[in-house]
């Protein structure tokens, strides 16, 4: 089969590669779509792979193409999206159910082959199917609308209050959506792009501030009345929006930290010191499991989007790119501001 192989920093090459056999217990899945995840850039245009050579890719949907023996929850022919982690099961955190903080992980398209490739292998527990009227291009976002939903979840959430999204990516935006679904009374979206706000409004979001504009504090507040907002969630990883959040929050207010940072992050005591006062409980997210693995998380998603009431828009995906030219899509990325949504890798092109 085609593959695209990684061989080293900005290496990335079309070429054959054995294509995989499913063993008992596992399906091979013929790959549609593959998202290209933040996490990949740095593994493909710098030195944070693994190993050499390593198939990525994670975030994907395709078409169940042959199952291993014992294989009974999929069969031939089901459409499907792919679940990455692959937790040992036997250390303390996954006999908790906690499988997103195992040590002992595997995790496909980063330990093991990925999706990067017109084929892979995975096991049955890691395969979620969806319904024909959800599209496989929603099928490769399942992953980050998982990972907002996990986030959501980690700070207890309950409908009926004020929420702040920082960050209007995919993952800010589907944040956002979950927030609605689940009874939010305001949802107020929060970045420096205003079609980015615009687009939150489109998909639910009470309103869009853009945090570049005088006063646009006083603008946040009047969305609660001066006291802030009951649940704040960051999803830029920006060192900006990481310490925004600690103003942003109320009294006794749930924070979340969604976004994975890129550099050292300090706080001067005058910022801190919000965590005193307004006694807030702050936690972080990681990945999107829950017991029993992988979680209601994958099912809900499946759910929602075939319901309708968790939305995609077009401006989601920025380009799709054949498989064949997947080189080319990453050189994009070393160029900052090019990339402005997900790029998708088509294996069947």
């Amino acid at each position: 089969m085609k593959a695209g192989v990684l061989h080293g920093i900005c290496d990335i090459r079309y070429e054959d590669i054995p294509k995989p056999e499913p063993k008992a217990g596992q399906a091979l899945i013929k790959v549609k779509y593959t998202g290209i995840c933040g996490s990949d850039i740095p593994r493909v245009n710098a030195d944070a792979a693994h190993y050499y050579p390593i198939v990525l890719g994670h975030e994907f949907s395709g078409t169940v193409e042959e199952v291993g023996e014992g294989v009974t929850s999929v069969k031939p022919g089901d459409r499907v999206a792919g679940i990455p982690l692959v937790p040992c099961m036997k250390c303390e955190d996954c006999q908790k159910g906690n499988y997103s903080l195992c040590k002992h992980y595997d995790f496909i398209g980063s330990h093991s082959y990925g999706s990067y490739a017109e084929y892979v292998c995975m096991p049955e527990s890691n395969i979620v199917k969806f319904a024909d009227d959800v599209t496989f291009e929603q099928g490769a976002f399942f992953e980050p609308a998982t990972v907002a939903l996990h986030g959501l979840e980690r700070t207890g959430y309950k409908g009926g209050k004020t929420v702040a999204i920082l960050g209007g990516g995919t993952v800010g935006m589907m944040t956002m959506q979950w927030a609605k679904i689940f009874g939010a009374k305001e949802v107020v979206v929060f970045d420096i792009v205003d079609e980015r706000l615009e687009l939150g409004k489109r998909l639910g979001a009470t309103g869009g501030i853009n945090t570049l504009k005088e006063g646009f504090m006083d603008e946040a507040m009047a969305y609660t009345g001066g006291r802030g907002f009951d649940y704040v969630y960051e999803t830029a990883g920006n060192t900006i929006t990481m310490k925004m959040a600690f103003e942003l929050a109320a009294n006794r207010a749930d924070v979340c930290f969604i976004g994975t940072p890129t550099r050292d992050l300090t706080f001067t005591v005058k910022e801190w010191e919000n965590i005193n006062r307004k006694e807030f409980n702050l936690t972080g997210s990681w990945m999107s499991y829950s017991a029993p693995f992988p979680g209601h998380e994958w099912e809900l998603v499946a759910h929602y989007f075939a319901t309708g009431d968790l939305k995609m828009d077009d401006s989601f995906t920025f380009k799709i790119f054949p498989l064949s030219r997947i080189d080319e899509a990453f050189e994009l990325f070393k160029t900052p501001g090019t990339v402005k949504g997900k790029i998708l890798i088509d294996s069947e092109q």
